[in-house]
């Protein structure tokens, strides 16, 4: 099939481009062409690009140039990577209603609120907070709305924390920040919030390209549906710590804060991103990708965090002691 990908050279399309060319696709690219992929992969020799810049376009207030741009590559089958705001779900729906047989869009965990009965399922009534979660809840509801009432062939993948090497993943501290990681390879204590009881689920890049492969394998129990992507089992951070640091040789020395003292020993930036992860506190299921799909996850969430902080001892950017 022809293949249009949205966004495919980031996180996930740096694995799902490749997995879509060698299972003998005809794929496009649609970039800002701005970033290569994480990891070089003989695959993307064989793939078209089109330039073009989304949020510009759309900014713009070209009436639909966007979507109009995307249906004209003729796709069986797009794939959007990079949808944020109602608005662009709408404008690329109504170009390729009637055009495709499936499209696919990447959600976000984030559609729920702070877990409540885990593990999370993906029926769960909506909660969320906070402008990108209400932003890819509202995409949700109107792409699975219209799959349902006019039977666009929608399909919605809701990763969690992706992993992979070339980019630093959520630390135990629910941010960011390598410096974390490098705390933990020194022995050196470092602080959590709270108890450190609140939970991170990472997934691995590539794990969230076999799910939008098994999705697209299988449209018929895909189409109308939607998915987490996340590995098997949640992290607490403490737990998280603990076993960083053992990957160093080290005893994790753990120090616990109020969440008000602890945020005063970190910078803003990073409060925030930590207090977005701890409210959450995600444990979302697999059952259902497992039930109708049969996905099965490669990499546990240590795994995948594992393969990511191997990458950044080999750039430099964590230096563990001898």
């Amino acid at each position: 099939m022809r293949v249009v990908v949205i966004g495919g050279s980031g996180h996930i399309g740096t694995y799902l481009i490749p997995r879509l060319v060698e299972a003998g696709h005809d794929v496009v690219n649609v970039s800002r062409g701005k970033r290569d992929p994480y990891t070089p992969h003989g695959a993307w020799q064989r793939v078209s690009t089109v330039i073009a810049d989304r949020e510009a376009e759309e900014a713009n207030g070209a009436d639909g140039a966007f979507g109009r741009r995307i249906a004209e590559l003729e796709g069986d089958v797009v794939i959007d990577l990079i949808c944020f705001k109602e608005s662009s779900a709408r404008e690329i729906a109504a170009a390729l209603t009637g055009r495709v047989r499936q499209f696919l869009h990447c959600g976000t965990i984030w559609v729920h609120g702070p877990s409540a009965q885990v593990p999370t399922t993906e029926d769960r009534r909506r909660a969320p907070f906070g402008e990108y979660g209400v932003q890819k809840a509202a995409i949700e509801a109107f792409l699975l709305d219209l799959a349902r009432r006019d039977g666009f062939p929608a399909t919605i993948i809701h990763p969690g924390h992706i992993t992979g090497p070339g980019w630093v993943p959520v630390n135990p501290a629910g941010n960011v920040n390598p410096a974390v990681y490098q705390a933990l390879a020194d022995g050196d204590e470092l602080a959590l919030p709270n108890l450190g009881m609140e939970t991170v689920q990472h997934v691995h890049a590539d794990d969230v390209a076999r799910l939008f492969m098994d999705a697209m394998a299988s449209p018929s129990a895909a189409i109308g549906e939607n998915f987490h992507s996340v590995a098997t089992t949640a992290l607490t951070l403490r737990g998280f710590a603990e076993a960083v640091a053992g990957w160093f040789g080290r005893d994790a020395r753990l120090a616990f804060l109020p969440w008000e003292q602890w945020r005063g020993t970190v910078s803003e930036e990073d409060a925030q991103v930590t207090y977005d992860h701890i409210a959450h506190s995600p444990h979302c299921s697999m059952a259902k990708a497992e039930r109708l799909l049969g996905h099965r996850r490669r990499y546990t969430s240590l795994e995948a965090v594992s393969e990511a902080v191997d990458w950044l001892v080999r750039a430099g950017t964590i230096k563990p002691q001898p």
